[in-house]
Formats: C-alpha cells, sequence, structure tokens
C-alpha cells in the first residue's frame, strides 16, 4: 500500500515546529505549542470536551486491537482509582515472535535520516494532541489525578516534554555532518584525501516501562527520544495505567504505516495479572535501551543487572525544604500548602521534609516558633482543602492502597500537626480522596548522624506525608539537606531564606550534591512542577535518577555515530 504521508509532507507542516523546539531549548525562554486550556481544543480536527468524553467512554468494555504480531491472548483489569472498572483488553504478546517483528524495521527507520523520523513523531505528537481530552480521561481514571491535573500533565504538558526529547535527539544526531571531505597535506606527496560518511546508528529495541501515577508525563520522553533515535519501542505499562499509553501506541503505529514505515517500530506488551514481565523484558538481549519510573528497588536491580542495556531511571527521593526566614509569610504558607496538596502529594517532586530551626523563623510578620510556622502551615493547608469540591480538584484519588496504607501509618511516626480527613466526591462515591497528614519530627543530629539509628523521615514516604522536622540550627538544616540529598536522594530542593549566606550555603550543597533549587517560591510556580524546554526534570547526579529530562545526556547515547571512509 502506498504510503498516505510523505516525508516533504510532514517536513513542510512540522519543520516549523521543530525549529521553535529547539530555538527553545537553546534559550530555555517559555514556549509550547500545546494549549494548556480546555476550550483552546475543537478545531481543526481535535476533539472538543464532549467529543473526548465521548471518545474515552466508547473505548471503555473494548478490546484494543493494535494488530500486532504474536498475540497469544488479551489481558486486562484496570480499575480506575475513581471506583470505575475500565473493562478495555490489550494484546498479550509472544515475545519471542513480537521482538523479531519489531526488528524488521529497523533499517528503514535508521537510513530514514534524524529529520524525517522527528517530523514523523511530531506527526504523532499532533494526533495525541487533537485527542488531549480524550487522553485526559484516560489519564483521570488510570493515575487518580484530579480531571484539570490530568488534562494538564497527562496532555500537554506531556506532549511538551516528549516534543522537548525530539528536539533534543534531533539537535544530538546532527551535531555531526552527514558527510566530509578529509585532506591531509604530505609536503611534497600528493595529499591523502578521504570521503568520509557518518551516520547515526539506533542501539536497538528500547523498552519504556510505564509508572502508574504519570503514565504519559513519564513514559513520553524516553519512548520519544528512543523512536526520534532511530531505535524500536516496547513499551510496557504499569497493569493499572495501561490506557493511555496502549492509545499511544495505537496512534504512533498508525502514522508509522501511514509515511510508510512498518508499524512494529512501536508495540505494546502488556501482561496478565501478577505476571511481572518487566525483569523478562529487561534481560532480553534484544533490549538495548530501557527507561524506568518506579521503586529504588527495581530501578536498582535494573541497573545492576540489564547489562546489555542503556539504563534510565527515575526511583525514588527525600524532597528537603529549609525554612529559615521569608518576606512574605503569607505567600510561602498558601505555595507550601498547595505543593503538599497537589494530587495529594503523589508527584516524584512533592516535599517530603520541611527543615525549620527550633529556635524560630523570622518572617514579615514578625518572629514565629518552630511551633507556629508549623500549626500556620497546617492552617494554610486545612483552609486550601476545607471545601470539599476544592479538595477533589486538587488532590484527586488515592493510586493505591500502598499510599494509602502509608496515610494511615504516619500518625504512628511522631505527633500529628495536621491530621488527615476523607473527602466525599459526589461524582465518584468509589473514590478514596484524603488530605495530607503533617507529623513533627525531631531533626536532631542524633536522629540522623547514625546510619543504625535513621529517622523515619530519612526514607521516601510517598504519598499525602510530610514531616516538619525541628533543626537544631541553620547550619544543621544544611548538612542535613547535604546528607538527605547524598545518600537518599531529591528530585527537587527547596529554600525560604532572606540571607544571602543562607542561600549560597543551600545552593552551594545543591551544586555539590547535584539536586534542583528552588527558592522563595511564593506565587503561581511551585517546586513540584517543571516547565518542558526550560526546567530540568531531576539532575541525574543524585541517587532519586539516573538521568535528567531532558538534556543531551539523555539521548546521546540512544545512537552511536558509525563513519565510513573511501579514498577520494
Amino acid at each position: 500500500m502506498a504510503a498516505e504521508l510523505t516525508a516533504h509532507q510532514l517536513v513542510a507542516q512540522h519543520r516549523p515546529t521543530l525549529d521553535n523546539a529547539l530555538e527553545a531549548i537553546r534559550t530555555r525562554a517559555y514556549w509550547s505549542p500545546h494549549p494548556e486550556h480546555p476550550k483552546a481544543y475543537g478545531e481543526n480536527g481535535s476533539l472538543d470536551m464532549a467529543a473526548g468524553k465521548a471518545s474515552f467512554d466508547a473505548v471503555l468494555g473494548t478490546r484494543l486491537d493494535l494488530g500486532q504480531p504474536g498475540t497469544d491472548d488479551w489481558v486486562g483489569g484496570e480499575v480506575s482509582p475513581y471506583g470505575i472498572e475500565l473493562g478495555v483488553t490489550y494484546p498479550h504478546a509472544d515475545i519471542d515472535v513480537l521482538l523479531p517483528a519489531m526488528r524488521a524495521g529497523q533499517r528503514a527507520w535508521r537510513d530514514a535520516g534524524p529529520e524525517t523520523r522527528a517530523v514523523v513523531c511530531l506527526e504523532i505528537l499532533k494526533r495525541i494532541s487533537d485527542r488531549t481530552h480524550e487522553f485526559a480521561h484516560a489519564v483521570m481514571h488510570t493515575s487518580g489525578q484530579a480531571f484539570m491535573m490530568a488534562f494538564q500533565a497527562g496532555g500537554p504538558h506531556a506532549q511538551d516534554r516528549a516534543l522537548e526529547a525530539v528536539a533534543y535527539a534531533y539537535a544530538e544526531q546532527v551535531r555531526t555532518p552527514d558527510t566530509a571531505e578529509w585532506t591531509k597535506p604530505q609536503g611534497k606527496r600528493d595529499p591523502l584525501a578521504l570521503t568520509k560518511q557518518f551516520k547515526a546508528v539506533p542501539r536497538g529495541i528500547a523498552l519504556v516501562i510505564g509508572c502508574n501515577t504519570f503514565p504519559t508525563w513519564n513514559g513520553y520522553p524516553g519512548l520519544f527520544a528512543s523512536l526520534a533515535t532511530g531505535n524500536p519501542v516496547l513499551v510496557k505499562p504499569h497493569p493499572r495505567a495501561v490506557l493511555p499509553l496502549a492509545l499511544t501506541v495505537q496512534v504512533a503505529r498508525e502514522v508509522l504505516a501511514e509515511a510508510g514505515f512498518d508499524a512494529n517500530l512501536v508495540a505494546l506488551a502488556a501482561e496478565r495479572p501478577g505476571e511481572g514481565i518487566a525483569k523478562t523484558l529487561a534481560l532480553r538481549p534484544e533490549i538495548r535501551i530501557i527507561d524506568y519510573t518506579g521503586s529504588t528497588a527495581f530501578g536498582d536491580w535494573l541497573e545492576t543487572n540489564a547489562r546489555q542495556a542503556q539504563v534510565h531511571t527515575e526511583k525514588a527521593g527525600v524532597n528537603t525544604v529549609i525554612v529559615e526566614s521569608t518576606d512574605d509569610y503569607k505567600g510561602m504558607l498558601s505555595n507550601l500548602a498547595f505543593s503538599l496538596s497537589l494530587y495529594s502529594g503523589q508527584m516524584c517532586t512533592t516535599p517530603q521534609n520541611l527543615l525549620i530551626p527550633r529556635d524560630g523563623i523570622t518572617t514579615d510578620q514578625g518572629a514565629k516558633t518552630y511551633d507556629e510556622v508549623v500549626a500556620d502551615l497546617a492552617k494554610a493547608v486545612g483552609g486550601l482543602l476545607g471545601d470539599d469540591a476544592r479538595a477533589n480538584a486538587l488532590l484527586g484519588a488515592i493510586v493505591n492502597p500502598d499510599v494509602k496504607a502509608r496515610l494511615e501509618a504516619a500518625p504512628g511516626l511522631g505527633e500529628v500537626a495536621l491530621a488527615s480527613r476523607e473527602v466525599a466526591n459526589p461524582e465518584f462515591p468509589g473514590a478514596v480522596v484524603r488530605t495530607p497528614v503533617i507529623v513533627k519530627a525531631d531533626g536532631a543530629r542524633k536522629y540522623w548522624e547514625r546510619p543504625d539509628d535513621e529517622a523515619a523521615y530519612l526514607s521516601e514516604c510517598f504519598g499525602p506525608v510530610s514531616f516538619a522536622v525541628a533543626v537544631d540550627s541553620t547550619a544543621d538544616a544544611v548538612e542535613l539537606l547535604r546528607r538527605t540529598i547524598r545518600e537518599k536522594g531529591a528530585m527537587t530542593v527547596g529554600a525560604y531564606t532572606t540571607s544571602q549566606e543562607v542561600e549560597e550555603a543551600v545552593e552551594e550543597a545543591c551544586l555539590e550534591e547535584c539536586a534542583q533549587l528552588s527558592l522563595n517560591l511564593t506565587g503561581g510556580v511551585y517546586v513540584n512542577q517543571t516547565a518542558a524546554f526550560s526546567d530540568f526534570h531531576g539532575s541525574g547526579g543524585n541517587p532519586a535518577a539516573n538521568a535528567a529530562l531532558c538534556d543531551g545526556a539523555f539521548v546521546a547515547n540512544r545512537f552511536r555515530m558509525v563513519e565510513v571512509r573511501r579514498e577520494a
């Protein structure tokens, strides 16, 4: 069948977007081609709110046939954190059949070159963007995010991160010219002359191991970075969050086929309940790249055992905020309250430990004791979430029983400064919605200097649990921050201070331990949010993650430059 999309058509349509993305990663200025507002959709082929919901509803209870080779069963079983059974079934693959089929199209995809691969990826993203409302419901009902967050984080923000990865991939591949004429003078003898050709050669099949909480936002960078650098991509979603990535695979396969490439360059690996195929796939010799978001234990296992693959991991960390002083006490409390509440703290960037001097802090409202700061923060969270409708819109639903269990166990870890409460969701009575808990903790050195006497707050407690840690001094706070990053990792660090000396000390700690720092956020930007094309998500330099989203290092080792030399 003749291709429906030519490279010329795709370049004409998408090259301007690619050029804008390349400029954005160069300048780090704000830019996005994907609208954040739901009402921006509904024209030029995109689905509006009603059509997107109808499309999502139409998928429920159906078999999502992707046309993949090697399908030997149909699997499913997703239940929304909002209490709805999705009822979608997906192809279960015989890997011995699917993996060779994925490799079959790699040569043509490799030879297409960086620009063609990039614009094909952008066509995939355009079609996903046109269905943002549909994808938002899929993300909402697999992750538990509230609709607006699922719409933005699972839609335009995820698409931005994907496009960012494509831009970095393109930039790294074209850094080396396609050809070069090489001449070396030989004095009186004829010069040596060679014609050299250089080609970006993909490593092989890439495996994306998806997460439950952010299936698209965390899944797209690796998927599109690998695809744009010439690698086939096998997507292994989290068993509780298959639908968003399955729909992504469906779109990618359609575009690849229409552009004249093998649809099997992108495929889905859904699993039976309890099958645990990630370990099996990760050790297959055909798998040469792995992108993973999830627990530290499995991330460490991948880094240790998947030796044949280039492994990129985002794991657990203990995110810390130092509160030393502020000239906007109300703004600080409001900002922190929102950061602790958003998506019930189920973000890898949510602050966990708030380090507050035992003797209190200075503010524009006068001196505040440790107890006053904690009580005022508890009051700010309570006020933010006091109205159930607003609470539901911010909190979403608890994503799985493990998070709920940690939340319920938190009061046993110390004095409770803010108790969690249950919030009813009238639209989804089966949703488990809980407000955050804040626990007081003692941050005296004796509780964190000895490895055999580790405090509870020095381990990640993923979910709506935070610790207000009383420290003896600002110097101790900085030292505890430094140790936490070094030993436990951190995706984000925050600090509030009016002191230049303290600011420099915190910044130096973050530079030395390689953690991303946000200072004195009191407005509409929060420590647990990062913007594609400008902010780096993680650093790749501490135990929380060995890669950053997104930089040159994230894409450059997904391909190698191979040279062919000929005498001129």
